[in-house]
């Protein structure tokens, strides 16, 4: 007991006066912002990663990804006191260390804790008395206690009395202009009050406001509470867009109506399917983990059926539109498709409907070709590897016009919908993108 207490009161003197140095493993979405916050508010930082390739890139003040800007990184970089590394070694250095590693669902769509379990098997032999250790990435209650504690204790040391501890979700927004993560309040529970102490003291330097909850799994179910509320939401808007549509009414003006509202109710819109490594994922770590209590979890997979389902509206609206409009079939048609982002004005496809939409297309005889501004080149993707390496199409009248439809999957602002327009004779719009743009009798939502 007199070792934990030197060695949290020590540790909390270093957190306080920002004296201590902070390591963030995972230099992706999640933790790069992480790791520049952190060094701006005042810490030395070094960030780890596997991917040399991006270690090299970060060093040189490049930033790997579109939302968060070079100017940045390299204004870290020249400041000093902040560097990326591979070199696991280099975890001996920090008083503090957060865990942004990706968990993915294996393809039998159950909980994939390889990352973590990885990062937890690099961390311990470097482990040392007096270090915190907090887990950002979203999974289901129990993990950062269950599965990633026992590894770290393989050290021979304590969670607890010789390090300690904790949980404290990520909430990134990538591409949202107004929140980063200094302004996106923090949950924190750790192993212990003590734990919790502790990181609500690091956390509190870097963010502005800190939510302390009783434990780690408080704050691993805060997450997936959080995202599986969008699921539900965005599942039942999915479901109202096909109810309206045939109804001859549009879901959007019903929505902008609605959130005039000024309570009771929240705004959320349809689209071509869920993207992005939270929405379609963090639900099924609770309904997996539900199965250990026998408690049955209907509403959450019901909502998981329909935004599964929405790539198939899609292109049964597509089907339809073709036929009606032009007399022509799918297959064989030529089809633009406009988005391969998850999500307006980044570069992240993780989990983009836009993905399973193009193969669908492809699989039906449609000859497909994508346009992103911020998606050059399809990388490597475990799901749909043979789509690596396609290339985007040029914005240009001679590359469009060529087209017999194109289908608006992502609404990117740098898209000029007003040329989309006048050079395809048909658009299928998921987004309402096109709401501004007149003539709109060749426009279809679906």
């Amino acid at each position: 007991m007199a070792n934990e207490t030197a060695n949290a009161e020590t540790l909390r003197g270093l957190l306080a006066s920002k004296k201590a140095a902070v390591g963030v493993i995972g230099l992706g979405y999640v933790g790069l912002p992480l790791a520049l916050a952190a060094h701006r508010a005042g810490f030395a930082v070094i960030g780890f990663d596997i991917d040399r390739h991006k270690v090299e890139l970060i060093n040189n003040g490049g930033s790997p990804m579109h939302t968060l800007p070079a100017g940045r990184v390299a204004e870290a970089r020249a400041r000093g006191r902040f560097h990326a590394t591979a070199d696991f070694s280099e975890i001996a250095k920090v008083n503090a260390l957060a865990i942004c590693v990706p968990t993915p669902l294996s393809r039998h769509r159950e909980p994939d804790l390889t990352f973590i379990e990885k990062t937890g098997e690099a961390i311990a032999p470097h482990l040392k008395r007096g270090q915190l250790v907090v887990l950002e990435s979203t999974t289901y209650p129990g993990t950062t206690k269950d599965v990633l504690k026992p590894i770290l204790e393989k050290s021979g040391l304590k969670a607890g009395e010789d390090f300690f501890l904790a949980y404290s979700p990520e909430r990134e927004d990538p591409g949202n202009p107004d929140f980063e993560t200094s302004t996106i309040p923090r949950v924190v529970g750790g192993d212990d009050p003590t734990t919790t102490g502790l990181a609500a003291t690091l956390y509190g330097q870097i963010v502005n406001k800190v939510v302390p909850v009783a434990s780690t799994a408080t704050a691993e179910a805060v997450k997936l509470t959080e995202n599986i509320f969008r699921a539900v939401n965005i599942a039942l808007v999915n479901e109202l867009k096909q109810i309206y549509g045939r109804m001859g009414i549009n879901v959007w003006d019903v929505i902008d109506a609605a959130k005039t509202k000024p309570f009771g109710f929240m705004p959320f819109y349809p689209g071509p399917g869920l993207g992005g490594h939270c929405i379609p994922i963090d639900p099924f770590y609770l309904t997996w983990k539900a199965r250990e209590y026998n408690v049955p979890t209907r509403f959450i997979e019901l909502a998981g059926e329909v935004n599964a389902a929405a790539p198939r509206a899609v292109i049964e609206a597509l089907i339809e539109a073709l036929s009606l409009r032009h007399r022509k079939s799918l297959a064989g048609a030529k089809v633009l498709l406009l988005g391969m982002a998850y999500k307006k004005n980044v570069d992240d496809m993780r989990e983009s409907p836009s993905l399973t939409i193009l193969e669908m297309l492809e699989a039906r005889g449609a000859a497909v070709e994508y346009y992103d501004p911020h998606i050059p080149v399809i990388p490597m993707t475990r799901e749909h590897a043979p789509l690596a390496g396609r290339a985007s199409i040029a914005w240009t009248r001679e590359a469009v016009s060529g087209f017999d439809a194109a289908l608006i999957c992502t609404d990117h602002d740098a898209v000029e919908y007003g040329e989309l327009a006048e050079w395809v004779p048909l658009v299928v719009d998921t987004r309402n993108a096109m709401r501004n743009v007149r003539g709109r009798d060749h426009i279809v939502l679906a």
